[in-house]
């Protein structure tokens, strides 16, 4: 099996820091041509079980979660947040510099947990990290759940909302931000936000898309 790359400067050679387009007070480590990393990793790392580069983009519902969470500070202020899925760390970094006590963010790739500490630094922030399927775990102590674009697949929405609905029984608040995906459970969900946000074409169908902030109902 081939070493893997030293993640660290896999991500800062591969990668430019600049504005998320929906939420520019905060700055990532961002793929500059998305195709060709993607490409890149996939033939590089996917041999060895890789996922896909997820934290080198600012997707839609992660972007629309972030601005809402800026704008609505008070709804993390003092609060244990967990970034569920955290991929670049996006949302988390929002919820600290909107005054969360603390933010734990959690991604199953190892790469995405580097990008969030990198980018978690870029913003003067500290989060905890854990490389881990939390999804069949005990369910964590905090007091909001926060999930961006998690329903972009039947898998993975089977697997994410049985464990959404353990945190909501007990009595954990959950947010989600999605442009709409297929597999969006629409009718557990109460909008609070909605708004038109730029993405990368080459990975969505669109460069712009309209994108929901919602608050997870119990079944």
């Amino acid at each position: 099996m081939p070493e893997i790359e030293d993640p660290v400067a896999f991500i800062r050679r591969e990668t430019r820091v600049k504005p998320v387009p929906h939420a520019e007070e905060i700055r990532l480590h961002l793929a500059d041509e998305a195709m060709d990393l993607w490409q890149k990793t996939e033939e590089e790392l996917g041999e060895l079980g890789l996922p896909p580069p997820f934290w080198a983009f600012a997707w839609a519902g992660g972007q629309g979660l972030a601005r809402y969470i800026l704008d609505t500070p008070d709804l993390v202020r003092g609060k244990r947040v967990v970034d569920f899925a955290c991929g670049s760390g996006l949302v988390g970094i929002a919820a600290m510099l909107a005054g969360a006590s603390a933010c734990h963010a959690v991604d199953i790739d190892p790469f995405a947990l580097v990008a969030t500490s990198l980018n978690a630094a870029e913003n003067g922030v500290t989060l905890t990290i854990e490389t881990a399927d939390i999804t069949e775990a005990a369910v964590p102590q905090a007091d909001l759940v926060i999930c961006g674009d998690v329903f972009y697949d039947r898998a993975m929405a089977d697997r994410v909302l049985p464990f959404l609905d353990r945190l909501l029984e007990a009595g954990t608040d959950v947010l989600v931000g999605d442009p709409g995906r297929s597999y969006l459970p629409k009718d557990r969900l109460e909008e609070l936000a909605a708004y038109t946000v730029p993405v990368v074409g080459a990975l969505e169908d669109n460069e712009i898309k309209r994108t929901g902030v919602y608050r997870l109902a119990k079944k």
